[in-house]
């Protein structure tokens, strides 16, 4: 605002509102008001309240008059323009005016104008936070927008302990550990929710359920526990199984899902925020239990089959099957059959068409940037993210990232993948060319110390650190847990890791999956998964004698185009069918399969 302009308005100003030399000492900082009260310039908030209140206000100051219109306006009572006289605002940074009389009275100040028209626009906040600070409101409304990312109930006032607790359901049953057994109905509407974009387990349901394929299948399952996975759950018992269930995730697990499971008659033992003994111990108490022998496995990592193949290897012996969805899990399969020590036919669901070509691609592509939006907030426009691996889950990850504005730089050891990522635009880099100067580091590997104590001591200042990798093993957390850093936990699953000098990075849910310990992952994604896991299982569970050998195997395509064809009435999309004369001239069944098993998709 220019000195001429605040001249006029001053012109405006009734001289009882003004403070005169005689009413006040030079450099007073209090001013009376029209009640005789005492009140500090400093406090905006009580300024503006009184202002307002005042009966000598204007009832409508004008559009753009800014807090002028607090003042009582009347040119009868107003000095004329030969008595002001403008100082050398260089001097004293404000202005001042000569009443007739002669005495000096000092004109409110531009910076006071504004700041008062601001303050009384924050005091129309509700009364209950009208006299706490902004920043302090603002700050305790994020945190709470961010204290649950995968679950309504990770923050709960309840600290005991789930195993120092003794829990049973409305029937009675107390063959369970959750968190509280109570949020039983939330966790249910959660369930109906999902089972509305999983057509697929839902129609596979209502197909199989007079068949009863799994009837006397005994499933022991290690996955995430969210709503999805508890459609899954319950579509199995539908088909005549039992199951018993943990986590294969401390931090995924959705609590009032976990509720309602247990409510609905399941062994459930799982909880959000599990301490890594809790982890085995949950695992154990699926497993251990007297006149129950599991008879399939279904796992998300390998830990399940790991625990039972070391610590009761005559019960791993009787497993019917196998079925893995993770690169790590089905690493160790692998391992095991290379060395002979595999005694169980196992389905590697993993690099099965619905799993890697959607749930790794397409999950991944949605799902990053909810997880890196909810815990930090970051902008992705202009951000240098290097993502290490160029997989399918690496693939989705750069997709999403670059139509976002990031500018992105892959890491990879595969020849193959790093030419595609060359020919989607990217830059293929070393890790460590660019640790120095990326904003965001984003693990896809599945492999073991990628970014170790090294590239975390030469970061930046602020970077992100996190991992859509399965494992925990991608990203050295153990390294970091050293006297010298300090670990600041700012929100839920987000850690300020703190060098001596004051540089700190932004790890994410310490080094585990981002996804689903953060966010949430799309629940029609997970039908095609879920379904293809429920499939694998029947055709492990069913299989004739010798069909299936002590080994790892892919699911026969067939299944594979059965899992995707339930989901196309969804898309209300319709196939179309080879004449007879097409189906021999390609040598194909008109029904499938449509590739040979080489074909890459």
């Amino acid at each position: 605002m220019s000195v001429q302009v605040v001249a006029a308005k001053m012109a405006e100003v009734e001289l009882k509102d003004v403070p005169t030399g005689k009413d006040l000492p030079a450099g007073s900082p209090m001013t009376p008001t029209s009640e005789g009260k005492t009140l500090a310039r400093n406090d905006p908030h009580e300024a503006g309240s009184s202002a307002a209140a005042s009966p000598t206000a204007e009832p409508s100051a004008k559009a753009g008059e800014g807090s002028l219109g607090l003042l009582n306006t009347n040119p009868a009572k107003m000095p004329q323009a030969s008595a002001m006289k403008r100082t050398d605002l260089q001097q004293n940074g404000g202005e001042a005016f000569v009443n007739r009389d002669g005495t000096v009275a000092e004109a409110p100040r531009m910076k006071k104008i504004q700041f008062a028209d601001q303050k009384q626009e924050f005091n129309k906040r509700p009364s209950k936070i009208g006299r706490r600070s902004l920043s302090r409101s603002i700050s305790q409304s994020s945190t709470d927008s961010y204290s649950s990312a995968a679950s309504y109930t990770d923050s709960s006032d309840d600290e005991t302990s789930p195993r120092d607790k003794q829990q049973k359901n409305s029937k009675g049953n107390g063959d369970f550990c959750i968190k509280n057994i109570k949020q039983a109905d939330f966790g249910r509407r959660e369930i109906e929710i999902a089972e509305q974009e999983m057509p697929a387990l839902m129609a596979l349901r209502k197909r199989a359920q007079g068949e009863k394929p799994l009837a006397g299948a005994k499933v022991v399952g290690c996955t995430h526990i969210t709503a999805q996975t508890a459609v899954l759950m319950e579509t199995l018992s539908a088909l005549g199984a039992q199951c018993r269930w943990a986590a294969c995730n401390i931090y995924s697990t959705q609590n009032e899902v976990a509720a309602a499971l247990a409510e609905g008659g399941f062994s459930v033992f799982a909880w959000k925020g599990e301490s890594e003994d809790d982890f085995w111990w949950c695992i154990d108490r699926c497993v251990n239990v007297e006149g129950w022998q599991p008879n399939m496995i279904l796992d998300d990592g390998g830990d399940l089959t790991h625990w039972i193949y070391k610590k009761y290897p005559n019960m791993f012996k009787k497993i019917k099957g196998i079925v893995e969805e993770s690169v790590t899990g089905v690493h160790r399969l692998y391992q095991l059959s290379k060395a002979g020590k595999l005694c169980v036919p196992a389905m590697n669901v993993n690099d099965s068409v619905t799993k890697q070509k959607f749930d790794n691609l397409y999950c991944c592509r949605e799902s990053i940037l909810d997880g890196l939006k909810r815990t930090t907030d970051v902008m992705f426009g202009g951000k240098q993210v290097v993502v290490c691996g160029y997989g399918e889950v690496g693939k989705g990850c750069c997709a999403a990232l670059k139509a976002m504005g990031s500018i992105v730089y892959v890491t990879e050891i595969d020849p193959i993948c790093a030419l595609q990522a060359c020919m989607d635009g990217f830059r293929l880099v070393k890790l460590n060319e660019v640790i120095r100067q990326v904003d965001i580091v984003i693990t896809c590997t599945g492999n073991k110390n990628v970014v170790v104590r090294e590239y975390l001591d030469r970061m930046k200042n602020g970077c992100i650190v996190c991992n859509m990798g399965h494992s925990n093993t991608e990203i050295d957390v153990a390294s970091l847990r050293t006297p010298e850093l300090t670990w600041e936990r700012v929100r839920s699953q987000v850690d300020h890791v703190i060098w001596p000098d004051g540089k700190r990075i932004v790890l994410l849910a310490e080094g585990r999956l981002l996804n689903l310990s953060c966010s949430t992952v799309p629940t029609f994604v997970l039908s095609i998964t879920a379904t293809t896991q429920a499939l694998a299982l029947i055709e492990l569970y069913n299989a004739p004698e010798g069909r299936y050998k002590q080994d790892v195997y892919l699911l026969p395509k067939k299944m594979d185009e059965y899992v995707a064809s339930l989901h196309l009435p969804t898309f209300d999309a319709h196939l179309t069918e080879l004449s007879d004369e097409q189906a021999k001239y390609l040598g194909l069944n008109k029904n499938g399969p449509f590739k040979p098993n080489y074909y890459r998709y």
